[in-house]
């Protein structure tokens, strides 16, 4: 029982700064309320940090089991707001990207899945999964923002809808961070396909094994690539860009936890 307390603390300062700022939010007193939030969020990101190190790595090998890949993910996606807010004002995400993390923080205690990566000694292969971590991070915290632009823009034009949320940033400088984010996860992306080429080569003397992963990254690849381009070329914008960027997330939580799920949960049954 003592070993859960540290996975339910670090649950309830994500939830806390969640719940407070929900409450502010249908109060309408927002000012001086969040200034509290960055250093509790900031604790509850070591704490789970060290979390998942030990999860990780304590079983004596690379443990990237199907709930601590989720954690991981999503103390990623923490990381990152809590990075991007320290310039930018995004108090409005803490109560989309919050509540999951705690969540999952539970999770990767309460429901543990084991498998053990066998090619963990490997640099190449090392770098390859930081790099991929990394970029589906960033698309989660897209696809996070995305919904909160959808929420911005529908109580922009006073449409109804089940969340409502103070202090929301001017919408050209949420999209802009949406393409900003999405940039440099297409980049981390393209890296993560290309090592994986490099690194299947190296192991199984084959450039690419088109298994079920790795058609829904490079379609997942497309999806990006063709909306950076579309903002390039047409200026889209606005509902275009986040159905765009859902779908592209979409496809690539069936590329990497669709499957993990499957060969994981399912076919372990």
């Amino acid at each position: 029982m003592l070993d859960f307390l540290p996975y339910l603390l670090v649950s309830l300062l994500y939830v806390a700064v969640a719940l407070d700022f929900w409450r502010a939010a249908q109060t309408g007193k927002s000012n001086g309320r969040t200034v509290w939030h960055s250093p509790t969020v900031a604790v509850g990101l070591v704490l789970h940090g060290g979390l998942l190190y030990f999860s990780l790595f304590g079983t004596g090998g690379l443990n990237l089991g199907l709930t601590n890949a989720l954690s991981a993910i999503l103390w990623l996606t923490v990381l990152i707001y809590w990075l991007a807010n320290l310039k930018l004002d995004l108090h409005s995400l803490q109560a989309i990207v919050l509540p999951p993390a705690a969540l999952f923080v539970l999770l990767q205690k309460l429901v543990p899945e084991t498998h053990l990566l066998p090619y963990a000694e490997r640099p190449l292969f090392m770098a390859h999964l930081a790099i991929a971590m990394l970029a589906y991070s960033l698309f989660t915290f897209a696809a996070l923002h995305a919904l909160l632009m959808m929420v911005a823009e529908r109580n922009l034009h006073r449409q109804h809808t089940f969340i409502r949320l103070p202090d929301f940033p001017p919408l050209i400088d949420m999209e802009t961070l949406l393409f900003r984010i999405i940039g440099v996860g297409f980049v981390l992306l393209t890296l993560t396909v290309v090592s994986g080429i490099f690194f299947t080569e190296q192991l199984f003397h084959q450039a690419l094994q088109f298994n079920h992963k790795t058609v829904f990254s490079i379609v997942a690849w497309l999806i990006f690539g063709a909306l950076l381009w579309g903002r390039s070329a047409y200026g889209w914008r606005g509902r275009i860009a986040i159905r765009w960027t859902l779908s592209g997330f979409g496809v690539l939580l069936l590329a990497y936890v669709g499957s993990k799920f499957v060969l994981e949960v399912l076919l372990q049954r």
